[in-house]
């Protein structure tokens, strides 16, 4: 049964594993159609109560740490996360060097106990060129392979194998969210982004992440589709800005096809690019543009969380300073802020409330989608 949400969180009409209706039409020939499947509601009445409660008795300084997900400092890390009362750690290769299971386990439940509310834990397990954890023999015997050299060998079988053991291996450690799969569509061995995707067909792209998406969905392990709008042959954003001149039938047609089979099979949440889309916004990034996510939100019918790919690449460093990203990235429409500078940007975040130039009731509308993700994730 599908059920409105109240007037706090007017945007979302309601939330169905982040699917609020059925996608743009496209080709029947497409994946996304293919693969579309009934997707399973969340039995909100009890929740969004639950939910309405706890956001009531949450100070400011509270409601804007749940809109951060930060790189795991390498020191004081239980102080920053009673200090800025954080949403969520993201883990990197070098949290995992020369640890053990145990130690990891024992380290992110001191983290859990250490928060008011239970944190989104996170990392990038794609496969391939970036792994995390499994990148060290403690963790895995060797490290997960690419889906695009998974499929070669094993097809859309050993796909799901995989993700279902990348899923066990993460919650045995206490990890919640990886920040998968990538959507983007990749032809060309030179660009940025081939290794990282699973192919250059939209259609097989869209069986790929639905079942990825499926098999995350039925172990709690939140996904993350990523780089919203598709990010094409474009340079690598942690190295400087890329712009990308493509027009707009081609996300229409190709790029935006991914995320749609994803939307449909139920993904949590949708992280979106530091490039320029200049047929969707000739000015900001993607990540900072209110366009991108009107498209997002309207044009796709995503209603769970956006979250921005790290406002420290150099993408958004050349762009603009650490504060303003992260105002700009919440004015825009993002959930969660992936951020390394938060000791800068949350105080940022915090003036703007308290000054007018953000609504409180944006900040609010943010916080009832990831606390419904927490909810969908077993975490509340």
């Amino acid at each position: 049964m599908r059920i409105l949400l109240p007037l706090l969180v007017s945007t979302i009409s309601i939330f169905v594993h982040g699917c609020t209706n059925n996608p743009p039409s496209h080709s029947d020939e497409t994946s996304a159609g293919e693969t579309s499947s009934s997707v399973t509601v969340v039995d909100t009445d009890d929740d969004i109560s639950r939910i309405e409660e706890i956001i009531a008795g949450m100070t400011l300084e509270e409601k804007v740490g749940q809109l951060f997900m930060v790189r795991c400092p390498n020191t004081d890390k239980i102080k920053a996360i009673q200090d800025y009362h954080l949403g969520g750690y993201v883990l990197f290769a070098n949290h995992f060097k020369d640890k053990t299971p145990q130690s990891i386990k024992e380290e992110i439940s001191q983290f859990q106990s250490a928060s008011k509310i239970p944190m989104l834990i996170g990392v990038d397990e794609e496969g391939g060129t970036v792994v995390r954890v499994s990148k060290y023999p403690a963790f895995r015997k060797t490290p997960f392979l690419s889906p695009r050299n998974l499929y070669s060998i094993g097809g859309f079988d050993l796909i799901e194998q995989d993700t279902a053991e990348k899923c066990e291996l993460l919650l045995s450690l206490g990890i919640n969210v990886n920040l998968a799969p990538v959507c983007d569509l990749s032809s060309n061995s030179k660009d940025y982004m081939y290794n990282r995707s699973f192919s250059g067909s939209p259609e097989l792209t869209s069986r790929f992440v639905k079942i990825v998406v499926d098999t995350m969905n039925s172990y709690k392990v939140g996904a993350s589709l990523k780089h919203f709008p598709g990010y094409g042959g474009n340079v690598d954003t942690h190295t400087g800005i890329a712009v990308d001149n493509r027009e707009y039938k081609t996300f229409l047609n190709k790029d935006f096809l991914p995320f749609i089979a994803g939307i449909e099979g139920g993904a949590g949440s949708v992280m979106v690019s530091h490039n320029i889309v200049l047929c969707m916004d000739n000015e900001k990034p993607a990540s900072l543009s209110k366009n991108v996510h009107d498209i997002l939100r309207d044009t796709l019918k995503f209603a769970g969380v956006i979250m921005t790919d790290d406002l420290d690449m150099d993408a958004i460093r050349q762009y603009t300073g650490a504060e303003a990203s992260a105002v700009m990235a919440i004015k825009a429409g993002n959930d969660i802020l992936v951020s390394t500078n938060f000791k800068e940007q949350i105080p940022a975040v915090l003036r703007a409330v308290e000054s007018g130039e953000i609504p409180l009731s944006r900040i609010e509308e943010s916080v009832m989608r990831i606390l419904l993700w927490k909810i969908e994730l077993g975490l509340l």
